[in-house]
């Protein structure tokens, strides 16, 4: 559910083969919805309701469950760190001793009005010294594990939640964008290289790195193709529709290119040097072997990926997916790569906490029987 658009995808799994079958998609323009959270209700579930009978029509299905993905400027991603005593007298490590080291991870954090959706389990150390792969069966003293936590607004949480059932579709599971969309833009030799992902939304930047098949940073800045188009209806003075059009066509007779230039070039410019200020603050500006892939539905403004090289300082390109469909498809537009992603990240299981899923949707159902007179005008 972006600021712009609802997009639904509904697949089908084959025995033997790798990649889902798409057999509906639904589409609407969202309503109620500003850089990523709810502002009214009642027109989201509108939005909702759209897309979801769309993609029954398209699927043949009757949708009564869904895998949600969030994005939006409350999603965060934070790294802390945690250790134990191992617990058994011979000093093997048991899944309980990593469990209470994650545990003391998450104990860390500052939760604040915040909610844990995923968490990635990035590193240990066993008495002090590195171990790569499985810690079940060593021997040692002291566990201490680093994870990243992927947050979001309980607030913002509960208010989609409720909007979806609303809707009539209970949620099975929340994933953040940028897991899903990595699913279908990056490869797992990109991801282990080192690699930025970011998306350009309407109204949100998201900023997301991937290192050793892991995420290692993940942000939402408030700054979107929208502030692109705004900026040139203010300095041609024309419509926003038409400054929509110069924008991914360029300008129409009479109007001058290199002014159009300008002006997109400042505004992207503005949204590279955050991402810059991110890279810098975890060391690895100008160090991502794999570059930095553009995905959403702004990444198609011209200039962006040579203008992104120049300052950025590192390989770019376009996110391109070779899984679902024809080349004429509808689908290959990295719009729809948060909704594709989500059929392939359900699958596996590894991708996401069960574990705090479960208390979140408990705590959330829990929460949601309270507010939800709050919720709607």
């Amino acid at each position: 559910m972006g600021s712009s658009t609802t997009r639904i995808v509904v697949g089908e799994f084959f025995k033997g083969e790798k990649n889902p079958k798409i057999i509906g998609i639904g589409e609407s323009e969202t309503f109620g919805v500003r850089h990523g959270y709810v502002v009214n209700p009642k027109e989201t579930v509108a939005s909702v309701k759209n897309a979801v009978t769309l993609a029954e029509k398209s699927s043949g299905i009757k949708i009564k469950r869904a895998f949600v993905t969030v994005g939006g400027v409350s999603l965060r991603g934070e790294s802390s760190s945690g250790s134990v005593i191992v617990s058994k007298a011979d000093g093997e490590v048991t899944s309980l001793d990593v469990n209470k080291a994650l545990q003391d991870c998450e104990d860390n954090l500052n939760l604040n009005n915040k909610k844990i959706i995923q968490v990635f389990h990035i590193s240990s150390r066993l008495d002090g010294k590195e171990v790569l792969g499985r810690l079940e069966g060593m021997h040692g003293t002291k566990l201490e594990i680093k994870a990243f936590f992927i947050t979001y607004s309980i607030q913002h949480l509960e208010d989609l939640v409720e909007v979806v059932a609303q809707a009539g579709v209970e949620t099975i599971d929340i994933i953040a964008s940028p897991i899903t969309i990595s699913q279908i833009a990056l490869s797992e030799r990109q991801k282990i290289a080192g690699v930025a992902l970011v998306n350009i939304g309407q109204e949100t930047t998201s900023l997301s790195v991937f290192e050793n098949g892991l995420p290692i940073l993940i942000h939402t800045f408030p700054i979107g193709g929208r502030d692109i188009t705004n900026d040139i209806a203010l300095g041609f003075k024309i419509p926003l529709d038409m400054a929509e059009r110069f924008k991914l066509s360029g300008v129409e007779e009479n109007y001058s290119e290199r002014k159009l230039n300008e002006i997109i070039d400042a505004r992207l410019s503005d949204i590279f040097e955050l991402i810059e200020n991110h890279l810098r603050k975890i060391k690895r500006n100008e160090l991502l072997p794999a570059g930095v892939v553009f995905v959403g539905g702004a990444s198609n403004t011209p200039e962006l990926i040579e203008l992104s090289k120049c300052i950025l300082k590192l390989p770019a390109s376009s996110g391109i997916t070779e899984i679902f469909g024809n080349s004429k498809t509808k689908l290959r537009d990295s719009s729809w790569f948060a909704a594709l992603g989500l059929v392939i990240t359900s699958r596996d299981s590894n991708t996401y906490s069960e574990g705090s899923l479960g208390n979140l949707f408990k705590d959330l159902k829990n929460s949601i029987k309270s507010s939800v007179k709050q919720l709607m005008p």
